[in-house]
């Protein structure tokens, strides 16, 4: 929700079931819904080859007007398993980025 002017979001993820983690900043993408209640923030997670075959969990961190508030998906974390996609029979993959995991906006 829209709480104050001034915000920050940020993305906590991990592949090794919060072994480690890592944290990247959500950027404010300004054409978001005109309803003056809700601004709308996306992510890129640079996650590598490695994560192929990995698990992704992630928690959304919200800062404003002093506060913090986590979206963690009622406490079980959002989780998103990855697969190694295999081209196309007869030639190279359509998608350039053919590796990446989803684009989450």
């Amino acid at each position: 929700l829209n709480l104050a002017y001034e915000k920050a979001v940020s993305v906590r993820y991990t592949l090794n079931r919060w072994a480690s983690c890592a944290e990247v900043p959500a950027a404010y993408q300004p054409a978001g819904p005109a309803d003056g209640l809700t601004d709308r923030f996306a992510f890129l997670l640079p996650l590598g080859a490695a994560a192929a075959e990995a698990t992704l969990e992630f928690a959304v961190r919200y800062r404003v007007a002093g506060a913090e508030y986590w979206d963690n998906n009622e406490g079980a974390n959002y989780r998103l398993r990855g697969r190694q996609r295999l081209p196309p029979a007869g030639g190279p993959p359509q998608d350039p980025d053919s590796t990446a995991w989803i684009h989450f906006i």
